[in-house]
């Protein structure tokens, strides 16, 4: 019995020694994990002295300013996120040096409105992000903001510079920043096949930025930058078209993407402005808009321009000093920038030329006469739709419809008679003239004699 005893103290001793053992390990690694994380809390959250200086004001919620025109400017800095942010190892003093502690606060600073201090805080900017910033003076944003639209946006409008941080940081699929003034376009984009590929977390989904750049955006639909940038993803584009569309490149190049990937939206015909020489699209001269005067002051019943408004409104263009003159070239598009986002999977893409190439068909029912504004969005202007059947418009049908495109020949026949009969008129007018003249002599030499 002694023996059992001893054995079971001598076990039970064990037993105890080895939970003691194994605690102490337990509460070491718990221990080490703790400081090891405190550690990088603390690396992650530390300021320099001279930020802490300021933040121990800025970081007080509800800080704030009133301003000379009433509204009130938020100086609350989150120090926790200045901490984690792109800009914590520059501190406080590099963007506002006019500011130390020896004269702060600046009572006497005089800031007449937000919008006034964020145009002042971009200049800031630019002394480090130079190259963003001169990408972005050829942008449409600084187009709108040079023009004085109230709401164009600045670098923090974008980028909260207490909070910045790295571009790869970024969450682009919560459409931030650029859902913050296009709502509406990235809805359309959240629910379309790139928005649903992101979604599903395929990186090689486009974003905004990776259609419109990040700070060089230009005005979408003046240009050819956006197709460009489909092709670049979609290179096969043309060779897949051709296995199945007659004239392919003709329609990559005349029609938007959007057109036939986003069906069901309303399409239109743009009849855009361009100088035959130097074959390029005609623009507006900063200052002077001509375009909208002159088509009102033709269109005077306002019901559109027709073929013979049209006509004069080319004239007017022509007589401006261009190297050529004034033409027109056609594109297909849709109607708007939401529209242009409702992108579908290539399966329900428009696949049957009767979807334009028939008679009285939706698209060609509704045209505009465009011409690129000083910013680059384009200036639109009603028309109506006989000026695409007219002979005014012949030299824009040759680029935009090439007979023996389509399958329907019904309808290669009646823009051949539209084109003979436009050029015919001409002709017999010329030559019912020169007859009635060579007559007219005839019977004035019979009369002198």
């Amino acid at each position: 019995m002694a023996i059992c005893r001893s054995k079971l103290t001598m076990t039970g001793t064990k037993f105890y020694a080895d939970v003691i053992t194994g605690a102490t390990l337990a509460l070491v690694v718990m221990v080490v994990l703790g400081v090891t994380s405190l550690t990088a809390r603390a690396a992650e959250r530390a300021v320099s002295k001279a930020t802490q200086q300021c933040l121990d004001c800025h970081s007080v919620k509800g800080l704030e300013k009133k301003l000379a025109n009433g509204e009130t400017l938020a100086l609350h800095v989150d120090g926790a996120a200045f901490a984690k942010s792109a800009h914590n190892l520059l501190g406080c003093a590099v963007c506002h040096a006019d500011a130390t502690l020896e004269n702060h606060p600046p009572v006497k600073k005089k800031i007449a409105s937000v919008r006034e201090n964020s145009l002042a805080m971009q200049k800031v900017c630019s002394s480090c992000h130079a190259d963003q910033f001169k990408e972005h003076e050829g942008s449409i944003h600084a187009a709108l903001l040079r023009e004085g639209n109230p709401v164009a946006p600045v670098c923090t409008d974008c980028h909260n510079p207490h909070a910045a941080v790295p571009k790869a940081s970024y969450d682009v699929a919560s459409g931030a920043p650029c859902s913050k003034c296009h709502g509406s376009v990235f809805e359309a984009y959240a629910g379309s096949v790139h928005g649903q590929a992101r979604k599903q977390g395929r990186v090689e989904a486009p974003v905004c930025s990776t259609c419109h750049s990040a700070h060089d955006v230009k005005a979408a639909a003046g240009g050819e930058k956006i197709k460009d940038n489909c092709h670049a993803c979609h290179s096969g584009a043309l060779p897949a078209h051709q296995n199945w569309l007659p004239n392919a490149a003709l329609h990559l190049k005349t029609i938007s993407c959007a057109a036939c990937h986003a069906p069901g939206v309303k399409r239109r015909v743009d009849l855009r402005l361009y100088d035959s020489a130097a074959q390029k699209r005609i623009a507006e001269k900063e200052g002077v808009p001509q375009f909208e005067m002159r088509a009102r002051a033709i269109d005077t019943e306002g019901k559109g321009l027709n073929a013979i408004a049209l006509q004069s409104l080319l004239r007017e263009f022509s007589r401006d000093g261009m190297e050529g003159k004034a033409i027109l070239r056609g594109r297909l598009e849709v109607d708007s920038g939401v529209e242009a986002h409702q992108l579908a999977d290539k399966a329900k893409a428009v696949g049957q030329c009767e979807t334009c190439h028939r008679a009285g068909s939706d698209p060609f029912q509704r045209v505009t006469i465009s011409i690129a504004g000083p910013d680059g969005r384009l200036v639109r202007y009603g028309a109506q739709q006989e000026v695409l059947s007219s002979a005014t418009s012949i030299d824009s049908i040759g680029g935009f419809y090439v007979i023996g495109g389509t399958r329907i020949k019904l309808l290669d026949m009646l823009v051949a008679l539209a084109l003979l009969v436009g050029v015919g008129v001409p002709i017999v007018h010329l030559t019912l003239g020169w007859l009635s003249r060579r007559y007219a002599k005839k019977i004035g030499g019979r009369e002198d004699s």
